[in-house]
């Protein structure tokens, strides 16, 4: 079996690292979280103590942190997998990140003689689990040829958006300006028809065959139904990630003003203490409603 390693057990990277050994891969992984981390081994999978010893196990690594200062503590901080690695192994970034931090992590890994692919990816938990994700992907070709198995292993859908790591960044950039956008009108709506009286299930069935509807307002309102806020993606996700979209706009002297009020409303809910929580809890901001569910309003 190839070795493949996978750095970080959230949502997101369980199902990845699933997926992997679901496809014959000897999968080892580095997790801060022990139980996480134990369950699983217990499926199959191999620990690893910390970065360095991952990169010392598998020569294609997999990293699903959460941020590029995340990116940056795994690959070349204490024990990171960086100085541990092997010339011609394979780092496959999937952060979201800005798009000059994917290039620059690029440069500098290409300088130990390690390839990247810049590849940021969309579709979910529930994708992810079941090997079908979206990659927005960007790198030098000897790294595609080396890491296409896995590629095909954790993916419905490879975009290979060019040679120089930063063009996926770019792309995903623009997926979390409509997602973040589209949330927060999805838990406006909501929370307005449940203000003038419609019955909120009704509502989403409606909507979801209407032409209001999109893909996060059918994927986060049955949250909403359930009362269910657990995080499959938080709140504090899109305060950062809008907070990319918004300074690439100004780096570019260009307006979103769309992107400003809904990176204010996930602010107004991290500001509240609901940062850990789903990202549709931004419905609580609005006063004056009763939820469904147990969460109550």
């Amino acid at each position: 079996m190839s070795n493949v390693g996978v750095i970080g057990l959230g949502s997101m990277g369980l199902g990845v690292a699933r997926s992997l050994l679901r496809a014959g891969f000897a999968v080892h992984a580095c997790e801060p979280r022990q139980d996480v981390l134990q369950g699983f081994v217990a499926e199959g999978g191999k620990a690893a103590a910390d970065p360095a010893a991952l990169a010392k196990a598998a020569d294609i690594l997999v990293l699903f942190v959460v941020n590029a200062e995340q990116t940056d503590q795994v690959l070349f901080g204490a024990d990171g997998a960086a100085a541990a690695l092997p010339k011609g192994a394979v780092v496959i970034a999937s952060a979201t990140v800005a798009p000059d931090y994917a290039e620059n992590l690029g440069n500098r890994l290409a300088e130990r003689g390690i390839l990247m692919i810049d590849a940021p990816v969309s579709g979910g938990a529930a994708r992810a689990a079941s090997g079908q994700l979206s990659i927005m992907a960007a790198g030098p070709a000897p790294a595609f040829d080396k890491a296409s198995k896995v590629l095909a292993a954790i993916a419905e859908k490879v975009y290979r958006l060019g040679e120089v790591p930063g063009q996926g960044s770019r792309i995903k950039l623009v997926n979390q300006l409509l997602a973040g956008v589209h949330i927060a009108a999805a838990a406006e709506a909501v929370a307005l028809g449940i203000r003038i009286g419609c019955d909120p299930q009704t509502l989403y069935e409606v909507i979801g065959n209407s032409a209001g509807n999109s893909w996060m307002f059918q994927n986060r309102v049955p949250h909403v139904l359930a009362g269910d806020y657990t995080p499959l993606s938080a709140v504090n996700i899109f305060v950062k990630d809008l907070g990319i979209v918004l300074d690439a706009a100004k780096r570019n002297a260009f307006p979103l003003p769309l992107t400003a009020a809904a990176h204010q409303q996930f602010l107004a809910a991290a500001g509240a203490g609901r940062g850990l929580e789903d990202d549709i809890a931004v419905i609580k901001n609005f006063p004056g409603i009763a939820l469904p569910g147990k969460a109550g309003g």
